[in-house]
């Protein structure tokens, strides 16, 4: 089945998704942060084929998330580091962590914890606005258009509707006489994108 691609899409995490969403490349991620870095040792933890984790490990590299380092030269071997990039993606991967230790481990707790180098303590992760140190709760934010988002889907009504509580009307202009914005769709992606007569959710956020 072909899959579906998002990394045009005009949302952050549709295209995140885009290259972290299948079954093993979080799990790839979780073990650099591990500290894991050779593919012989990646495939042993992981019980994943030879071929899947090639081509998880080639996909990262090409996004900048690791990097392939030389440990040895007879015969010539790589490993995979962290880039500044992927590192970034810590916190993300934490995440995940925090809800299913949340949600979905059994009475007896978490099967593995995160712990300061330092002290040994528990790290308990939460996410935090950057500017204001508040807690993030979805129930008191909204979202609202970017400077990103393409300046042809701007005017489509599904979008002005969708994200109307939030983004600022724009001043009318009696001269301008423009037709009505394109499907935000057929600019979302590929031949292989699902068909929809206004934009789905995840394909406007």
């Amino acid at each position: 089945m072909r899959r579906t691609r998002f990394s045009t899409w005009p949302c952050s995490v549709a295209r995140t998704v885009d290259l972290l969403g299948d079954w093993w490349t979080p799990l790839v991620l979780r073990e650099a942060f591990y500290g894991v870095h050779r593919f012989e040792d990646m495939q042993r933890n992981l019980q994943v084929s030879r071929n899947v984790l090639t081509q998880r490990l080639k996909r990262l590299v090409e996004e900048e998330v690791l990097k392939r380092v030389p440990y040895q030269d007879n015969p010539p071997r790589d490993e995979y580091r962290l880039t500044p990039k992927g590192r970034e993606l810590f916190g993300v991967v934490l995440a995940m962590m925090r809800w299913g230790d949340d949600h979905l481990t059994s009475p007896e707790g978490a099967p593995i914890e995160v712990v300061w180098r330092e002290s040994g303590e528990v790290i308990r992760p939460l996410v935090i606005d950057e500017r204001s140190g508040r807690t993030i709760d979805p129930r008191e934010v909204l979202p609202r258009l970017g400077p990103g988002f393409p300046a042809a889907l701007r005017d489509h009504p599904e979008v002005r509707r969708r994200f109307a509580e939030a983004t600022p009307e724009a001043p009318a202009d009696p001269s301008d006489r423009r037709a009505p914005g394109p499907n935000p769709e057929s600019d979302a992606g590929g031949e292989d994108r699902p068909r929809a007569s206004a934009p789905s959710p995840s394909a406007r956020e």
